[in-house]
Formats: C-alpha cells, structure tokens, sequence
C-alpha cells in the first residue's frame, strides 16, 4: 500500500493493533495536556522562507555526534517493540539501517541488544538507570561492546509517569513480550484492574539518576553520553559543564509529567543557552518534514522520531517503518527547497514565528546558527 503523510500510517496502525496496545503506544500520562501541547506548539510555529537561492545540490545529510546520516534524525527509543510486530526492534533497526539514520535501541527492547546492533547501521543505546547500579553500567558495557556509538541517559524517568489508559485498561505485557536485557520477572506480565503491569515493573526496577550519575556513566565509557529529558535551561548549562556529549530536549511524548512544557517551547532558549558546546536534539510531537525544518531552525543538531516509526512498523513491519523514514525524508527536502535552504546549516539561519489564532504574530524567534 502507498502512504503518502504519516497520519495514513497512524490510521493503518490504528486498524491492526489491538485497543490496549494502540493505547500503550499512543497515550500520555494523567490528563495528556503535555502530549497534545507537543503537537499545538510545533503546529504555532512558522517558518519565514528565504528566496532566490540555488537549490541545485539540496542535500538533508548532516553530522550527528561526529558521524554522517541522511537526515537530521535519530529513531527514538522506544519499549517493547515486538508488541507492534513480531519482528519488533529487528525491524525497525533494519529500516533505519537502510535510511541512514541512527536507530536508539532501549533498556526496555523485547529483543537483545546485541542482536539488534548486529542488524548494522548506527545504534545507539537508551539507559534508564535501575536501582543496582552495577547492572546499569553493565548495560552501558554490552552496549559499547556490541558496537553502539552512543549511551542516550534518560533522567526524566525516576519511575513511570501515571498513564491513566494504561491503568484502565489493566495493561500488562504478552506472555511472548519481554524485557529482554535483563531478567525481569512476571512483575509486567500481571494483570490487575486499574494497575499497569508496565508501570509496576518499571517502580520495581528503576530509580532516579543524579548528577552522580551521569558521572558514573561517563566514567565507564568513552562513547558520547547524551542526556535525554532536558527542559530547563539551567540544567542544560549543568550537562555542558558535566561534559556530556549532548541533550535531548524532551517532556518524553508527554508520557511522564503531564503539564511538564513541550520541548520545541524551550528548545530556542537551549540552543542558545548551551551555544555550540554540545549537541541539542529535540524528541516530542515530530509528524512531517516540515517540523524537522522548524526544529533545525530554533537551533536542533537532529531530531527523535518514536511513535511514527512504530505506526510504520505495526502497519507494514520493516517495510512500513521504511516508509516512514522515506516520507519524512521526502517532506524534509521538500521544506527544505521551498524556504530557500539547500542544506541543513542553512536551515539553521531561518527566522521562525510564533502565531496564536488569528493570525497574531507573538513572538519572533531567530534561528540559531
């Protein structure tokens, strides 16, 4: 089948996953103000296009932590992924491969991470820190030892934001889905009404990182240790003091604090703030080319594609999730060309705005270079 936007796969995702699954994917935590602030910010957003430009070698590859992609762009880590397909992150990894994109394996990937580096391409490794800090650090070991280029630090997660449709739903994960990097016991296979077995597990398991962890990790690695869940400005400062290669600015898809402000709100301000010392990703609300585009323009190194590429993989498997990735490809040259920019750094030189309803400009945001 031929999709030609994201939301055709979102739809085609919609059809095949069953109701608590699409759920588990979809949803955020408590009333979901913070997910759907992420696509009303970016959509407020305008780009002011450039003219007379020669456009005749318009090219999307970038430099991401020191290594050529396609695009400015990483797959997002994301759990579990063989709840969408029973190929999971295999498949995913594969048609990341293919698009030449980094693809972020997780700590909580329902295959091996050693089998989904082997796929190839530029894995990177997502760690949540877990209350034995030797098995964290153990992580951080196999994941460099198995070829990955990055240790992406999620520190928003002491324990799971209350996703109210995954309690409602008393989700728990299949008997054939696991956590496949460590043993995790039948904490989130438990069924119980109005508790997330996910959520249960996850309590059990993890506990909140710190500075001192961060300095722990660096310590036990020389790959680039990149910080994901940075909103405030103040703690980019720190990151860049704590030497870390990058950030993510991130309110993790609206999945943990609910209220907590979208990422391309303060992403601007970081950029600036951290000016150049380290790299700065923005993750949260991404659906076409045209918000890569914006995301470059208020100062983003790359941006984190998660739900999208599991519509894709749910729809299609590897196949679908390609097409996710050639689409946003397809639509970032797209925005690209038609603001004047033939290359990624000049994106970086756009002017954007701000606009609430009525067509009432707000405020007049400079792209950083």
């Amino acid at each position: 089948m031929t999709y030609v936007c994201l939301a055709d796969l979102e739809h085609a995702a919609r059809d095949v996953l069953r109701g608590e699954i699409w759920d588990f994917l979809a949803g955020g935590s408590g009333a979901e103000a913070s997910l759907g602030a992420n696509r009303t910010a970016l959509e407020r957003i305008f780009v002011i296009p450039r003219m007379l430009r020669d456009l005749t070698d318009c090219t999307t590859e970038v430099e991401i932590l020191g290594r050529r992609a396609a695009l400015p762009m990483a797959v997002a880590p994301v759990a579990y992924q063989r709840l969408f397909h029973p190929e999971g992150e295999l498949a995913a990894a594969r048609a990341a491969r293919d698009a030449g994109v980094p693809y972020t394996i997780c700590t909580l990937s329902s295959v091996p991470l050693e089998e989904i580096a082997a796929v190839g391409g530029r894995p990177w490794f997502q760690l949540y820190w877990l209350r034995d800090e030797k098995r964290s650090l153990e992580l951080v070991g196999r994941a460099e030892d198995a070829g990955c280029e990055a240790i992406v630090f999620t520190v928003d997660v002491p324990w799971m934001g209350r996703r109210l449709r995954d309690m409602r739903n008393g989700f728990a994960l299949p008997h054939w889905v696991t956590a496949a990097n460590f043993d995790a016991g039948v904490a989130a296979h438990r069924r119980t009404q109005g508790v997330s077995a996910v959520a249960d597990h996850t309590a059990r398991e993890f506990a909140a990182a710190t500075w001192e962890s961060v300095e722990a990790v660096r310590a036990h690695t020389d790959l680039p240790v990149v910080l994901k869940g940075i909103l405030a400005v103040e703690d980019a400062r720190r990151a860049v003091d704590a030497g870390v290669g990058g950030i993510v600015v991130s309110n993790h898809g609206g999945r943990q604090l609910d209220g907590a402000v979208p990422g391309i709100e303060m992403l601007g301000e970081i950029a600036a703030a951290v000016s150049g010392d380290c790299e700065v990703l923005l993750d949260g609300g991404i659906r076409d080319g045209g918000d890569v585009l914006k995301a470059t323009a208020l100062g983003a190194s790359a941006v984190l594609v998660g739900r999208p590429v599991m519509w894709g993989l749910a729809a299609a498997g590897q196949d679908g999730a390609r097409q996710v990735l050639d689409l946003l490809a397809t639509e970032l040259r797209d925005a690209m060309g038609l603001a004047g920019c033939e290359s990624v750094s000049a994106a970086r030189r756009l002017s954007t705005r701000v606009v609430v309803g009525g067509g009432i400009p707000v405020t007049n945001q400079m792209g950083v270079l």
